[in-house]
């Protein structure tokens, strides 16, 4: 498991998107990123935070970030979400796991008495130049927008 901190260059990876395009991490250089890890779509939390980030997109976008979701689903999964929750950013499909191991996010849960492995939801900033800036690992799902749009103002 990656531990990786704020300051850390983020690990760059190549995906397949909802769309059936590949997405390259770097290609967002000269940007801010928020990269956020959820476990499944069309799950309570991960349909209220997905939801929370598409009704702040262009709040977020005057803040100059771009949103980008990961999550071990498939492409299709993906697509279906999207068009279920009119949602207005990209979805990454790591069926693999290799992106989630590369930024420590596919790890040991418990639930109900039962040991699992699964995507821990976590949210990076990246900044434009690649580094973390900041990192959620208590994320608000109802209300994640206004969550990093908040956080990131008190740090300007």
């Amino acid at each position: 498991m990656n531990n990786l901190k704020e300051g850390d260059l983020a690990p760059d990876f190549t995906a397949g998107t909802q769309d059936g395009t590949p997405f390259t991490l770097s290609s967002l250089r000269g940007k801010k990123v928020i990269l956020y890890f959820y476990p499944k779509d069309n799950t309570p939390g991960c349909t209220l935070e997905a939801r929370s980030l598409r009704d702040g997109k262009s709040e977020l976008a005057a803040m100059g970030f771009e949103i980008v979701g990961v999550s071990p689903d498939s492409e299709k999964s993906h697509r279906n979400f999207c068009t279920k929750h009119a949602l207005n950013f990209t979805l990454v499909a790591d069926t693999d796991k290799h992106v989630a191991e590369a930024y420590g996010v596919w790890a040991e849960k418990k639930m109900c008495g039962r040991t699992y492995m699964g995507i821990v939801r976590t949210t990076f900033i990246i900044d434009a130049e690649g580094k973390i800036e900041k990192i959620f690992r208590k994320v608000d799902t109802k209300d994640h927008w206004h969550q990093i749009a908040n956080a990131y103002q008190q740090t300007k």
